[in-house]
């Protein structure tokens, strides 16, 4: 019947696959609210969905608004992307940058939208001219040396504000090449990657001579001029004592080249170098050999830089210090001080096209309130094409490889994890042999699925992510989304392997947070011997058919715009209590905690009959290629021992496992292996001792 069940849902979902909604545009009524006179909100461009907005008439642009889903749709957590209302000004200035709607789970009656809000506030005023990166402090525009300017996150949304403001940059980057007339024709879609194909072994004068190193070097009296007229002038004695001697020299060679970074670093080193990031992600490598540093005395290894401004077709690139310190080898090499950087996919770096670099000099008068004045100069490099190749993959964008590598100890620990737990499956007859030894293991994976896994990782998997799959497949036909979250990726994919061998329990009975929580708190409720209340058979039958029900309702939604499968999905009390940790409106938190109190009496009531995603995982048992628990003739009939023991009630009367309500504890495998407990076990020893005891002599 449970197959039928699946069968009908399925035909449901197919039969409003048709009618799938798209978001719709904002229209110009809409925005002429928005900008009010004096501003005049023009026609959108034919070509390309821009607004021209106008300032007191027809005649002068104050600046371009365009929605960011009709440029940059990057999906968000739920499948759809976040559609931002941007202004940019003519200059490249954000003038206005306001979310018009999302679908993040984190922000809809989790933290709110308030946060959310804040966050994108953070964009007005900036200039796409400059670096814009989320992060903290370190290195930040704060400081006078700073290149870089830092919006501020969101505590718990880390991944939500990442995707956010790649749409932001994406979109804008697109809409100032069309309107701005920045960037031009040498902007490309598919820019020329390093031909790794390609080496020659040569010394640091012949890399020079071929164009593989690029020398820059500034004056003294080329940075003094610079400061004429500024409170920095003349503050360097340096300047006026050797003023044609160089102050800022160094370096450039892109290290993704074989011929160099072979040449620099030796074979060995070379591929190390390149197994620590992505195919193809570019890396420039920058040596000083002036007295002016690009990494200055307050330097943070592998942080962004803040002296060197990276620049290609008039945008700025993020880019970031790789902590690469192993020893440059050619002889003749200026200096051992060096800056190793990457650059990030999406950047869309030419290493075969033009590029510049622009030193950011600052000088300070006076000691306690000092003045400070900058000045920035602009170097061009232009690499041999000879040693690229035109690449026309796409590797996904460095927004999500960024956060694996940010996340690179939860998914290592994460994974060890996972490694034990399927040591555990595979060697269970033997450890469920040892019952009081295998019953503290179980609770101690459990604490750490609840502590590390959810509250820590924030991995609690959840029905969201099958919503936005849904929407994916529909509507936006992208699933980068779930790159986004490298623990949870890690987990999914886990879980649809161990379909294949043990059905839904391996996910449900170990690896769910807020299951963990349950069955924390369910031991307790045993230990303080609570009552427990067994549903009735009949009544545990139906009632086992409300998750699919919940299910059913959530994917349909998904198929519809607006939030309303985000709204469904509140059946789920993970947001509350493992994502939020009850930090949140207390309707949700008084539900959350009604689940897990009705599970000290019922155990695993939600699991068993309201989990939308229990649902889906005992789909999941219809690529289950085995029965994978021991069964005897006698189970069954006569003996009823696993099915009493059994808390989840998926044992039969017959004695079969029914694997789509089975969470894989382990505790009927433990019984049927224990001939001191397996009760035709016991039964047969206490024939053959009676039959010992009975036999006459001879």
């Amino acid at each position: 019947m449970m197959r039928w069940g699946f069968r009908y849902f399925l035909a449901a979902l197919l039969m409003v696959m048709a009618g799938a909604a798209h978001a719709g545009e904002i229209s110009r009524d809409k925005l002429a609210e928005m900008f009010p006179a004096p501003m005049v909100v023009g026609e959108k461009d034919a070509n390309f969905p821009v607004w021209p907005i106008f300032n007191g008439g027809a005649t002068s642009i104050a600046g371009w608004a365009f929605e960011t889903t009709d440029l940059a749709p990057v999906p968000g957590f739920s499948g759809t992307p976040p559609n931002l209302l941007i202004v940019l000004a003519p200059d490249g200035t954000f003038t206005d940058v306001r979310v018009l709607s999302h679908h993040e789970p984190i922000f809809l009656d989790g933290l709110g939208e308030e946060p959310l809000h804040k966050y994108v506030e953070q964009y007005r005023g900036l200039s796409l001219g400059k670096p814009i990166k989320v992060g903290s402090n370190i290195n930040s525009a704060e400081k006078n040396s700073s290149g870089t300017v830092y919006v501020n996150g969101v505590l718990k949304a880390t991944a939500s504000v990442l995707i956010i403001n790649q749409t932001v940059l994406a979109s804008s980057i697109k809409v100032a090449k069309a309107k701005l007339g920045i960037g031009g024709a040498s902007a490309s879609a598919n820019p020329a990657k390093a031909n790794r194909d390609l080496y020659e072994k040569l010394t640091w004068q012949q890399m020079l001579d071929k164009g593989l190193v690029q020398h820059l070097s500034f004056k003294n009296s080329e940075v003094e001029k610079l400061f004429a007229g500024t409170i920095g002038e003349g503050l360097d004695p340096a300047s006026a004592a050797q003023p044609d001697a160089a102050m800022i020299d160094f370096y450039v060679a892109d290290a993704t080249l074989p011929s160099v970074g072979r040449n620099l670093w030796g074979d060995e080193q070379y591929a190390r170098l390149l197994s620590y990031v992505p195919d193809q992600q570019p890396m420039l490598v920058v040596i000083n050999s002036g007295r002016w540093s690009v990494m200055g005395d307050d330097w943070t290894p592998g942080s962004v830089p803040d002296r060197l401004v990276f620049k290609q077709a008039g945008f700025p690139i993020v880019v970031r210090d790789m902590a690469w310190t192993r020893p440059l080898l050619p002889t003749g090499v200026p200096s051992q001080s060096y800056m190793l950087v990457k650059i990030p996919t999406t950047a869309g770096f030419d290493g075969a096209s033009a590029f510049e670099l622009e030193p950011h000099v600052t000088r300070a008068k006076g000691q306690i309130f000092p003045e400070r004045a900058a000045v920035d100069l602009s170097g061009k490099v232009q690499f041999p094409a000879a040693y690229y190749i035109l690449d026309k993959s796409d590797d996904g964008g460095e927004g999500w490889q960024s956060i694996w590598k940010q996340r690179w100890l939860d998914v290592s620990v994460i994974s060890a994890s996972l490694a034990l737990l399927l040591g555990i499956m595979i060697w269970q007859k033997r450890l469920a042999k040892t019952n009081t030894g295998f019953t503290a293991l179980r609770l101690v994976f459990l604490a750490f699925t609840l502590v590390f896994i959810g509250w820590h990782a924030q991995a609690q998997l959840s029905v969201v992510t099958l919503g936005g799959l849904v929407k994916a497949i529909l509507q936006t036909h992208d699933f980068t989304f779930l790159l986004w979250d490298p623990p949870s990726l890690i987990l999914w994919a886990f879980t649809l392997l161990t379909f294949v061998l043990w059905g839904r329990g391996v996910f449900c009975g170990w690896l769910c947070p807020f299951g963990a929580l349950q069955e924390l708190a369910a031991e307790m409720a045993r230990r303080l011997k609570l009552p427990q209340w067994r549903v009735p058979d009949r009544v545990d039958y139906y009632a086992r058919y409300l998750k699919y029900v919940s299910l059913a309702l959530i994917l349909l939604a998904a198929t519809r715009a607006g939030a309303s499968a985000e709204t469904l999905a509140e059946v789920e009390p993970f947001k509350t209590s493992i994502t939020l940790v009850f930090v949140r409106h207390w309707p949700f938190v008084a539900y959350a905690v009604l689940l897990i109190v009705a599970n000290l009496f019922v155990y695993k009531a939600f699991c068993r009959y309201l989990c939308p995603l229990g649902a889906f995982m005992a789909l999941g048992d219809l690529l289950r290629v085995n029965k994978w628990i021991a069964r005897r003739v006698e189970c069954g009939s006569p003996c009823q021992l696993c099915k009493v023991k059994c808390r989840y009630g998926a044992i039969e009367k017959t004695g079969e496992v029914n694997y789509k309500e089975c969470f894989a504890c382990l505790d009927c495998v433990a019984i049927i292996n224990d001939p001191k407990t397996c009760v035709p076990d016991v039964l047969a020893a206490k024939n053959r001792k009676a039959q010992i005891f009975t036999r006459q002599p001879a």
